[in-house]
């Protein structure tokens, strides 16, 4: 009885331990390897690359300058007889500001213009005789000789009697004047100063690596502390050449000032936009930095894939891509 009993029992094991290897024990191979060999699953979040607008902003530093401006001094030295400026008065092209003393030019003109009259007279008579024969080509031509000298000494004196006024070059407003009616001045004096308000232009200076993506036309943006409005511009000129000395291009825009709102030799900040574009924008998590240069996974048929990219314009949450992907590729930006 207890040798039954002991065989059912080993019966019982031997039952359980083949249960055990063929339904309990994971499948092995031939070599007792593990059947399944494949790496687990990633599970990531992905993003559909498209195509935005992408605009390349540079900020600069610039000034503010008059449209026109000029330093009245005198031609020559003399006594101020005439003083019209009023200050921060508005004045016309070819207005008389500013007359110094001409008593003695004057004088001097009323002379030449005598000699001149007799001179005129004089070549008149001779013009006649030498119709007839009665005088020499040589008495004529000293006597037309010295109506051209008196005709030029009257010319000489009118230029020097119109060196002694100082009139406006342009239409514009009159600064502070630095002297007063009676006062002595010489060349090197500066009586006041006259500038043009409107428009105005704004000189600011773009480094070399940008030189060539500024155009004329271009639209800048300026802003100004104490100024809250937006103020538009455009380029107009720009110098031929890079300055040797700062590596960048000094280049000039003009605003309108028709209100007067804005005064030269102000600071401002322009904004310039170099370009602005339709491309290929990825979230900048997307992008892995790596020596060889930046880089992303873009997934192909369920695959991650590595590619490297040449990215562009950074903003504070897109790259902009210029060269490794397409509108349409599928990108990893988490689980990376």
């Amino acid at each position: 009885m207890k040798n039954k009993f002991l065989i059912v029992i080993i019966v019982l094991v031997v039952v359980l331990a083949l249960i055990k290897i063929f339904f309990l024990s994971p499948k092995q191979d031939l070599a007792g390897g593990p059947q399944n060999n494949k790496k687990p699953i990633a599970l990531v979040r992905v993003v559909t690359v498209k195509s935005a607008n992408v605009q390349s902003t540079i900020i600069l530093s610039a000034n503010i300058l008059a449209n026109e401006e000029v330093n009245l001094k005198p031609e020559a030295g003399g006594k101020i007889i005439e003083l019209l400026i009023t200050e921060g008065s508005k004045v016309q092209k070819g207005q008389l500001l500013v007359k110094t003393n001409d008593a003695n030019l004057q004088a001097q003109l009323k002379k030449m213009i005598v000699q001149q009259k007799l001179a005129t007279e004089k070549e008149q008579r001779l013009k006649q005789l030498l119709s007839i024969k009665g005088i020499s080509q040589d008495e004529y031509d000293s006597a037309l000789s010295a109506l051209n000298a008196a005709s030029a000494d009257v010319e000489l004196l009118k230029a020097q009697i119109q060196d002694t006024e100082i009139r406006a070059p342009f239409d514009g407003t009159v600064g502070l004047k630095n002297v007063s009616l009676g006062s002595y001045v010489s060349p090197a004096d500066i009586i006041a100063s006259v500038q043009q308000l409107n428009p105005l232009k704004i000189d600011f200076t773009v480094p070399q690596k940008n030189a060539s993506q500024v155009h004329i036309g271009d639209t800048v943006f300026i802003s100004m502390e104490g100024n809250a409005k937006k103020i538009i511009g455009k380029i107009y000129a720009f110098d031929p050449k890079i300055d040797a000395n700062s590596r960048s291009l000094r280049v000039r825009a003009l605003i309108n000032n028709s209100k007067n709102e804005i005064f030269p030799g102000s600071y401002a900040q322009v904004s310039l936009v170099l370009k602005s574009e339709n491309s290929v924008v990825i979230p900048s998590m997307a992008v892995i930095p790596d020596l060889r240069g930046q880089k992303t996974y873009v997934i192909h048929n369920g695959k991650a894939d590595l590619v490297f990219i040449e990215t562009g314009v950074r903003t504070d949450s897109t790259i902009e891509v210029i060269k490794g992907l397409n509108s349409g590729d599928t990108v990893v930006t988490e689980g990376i």
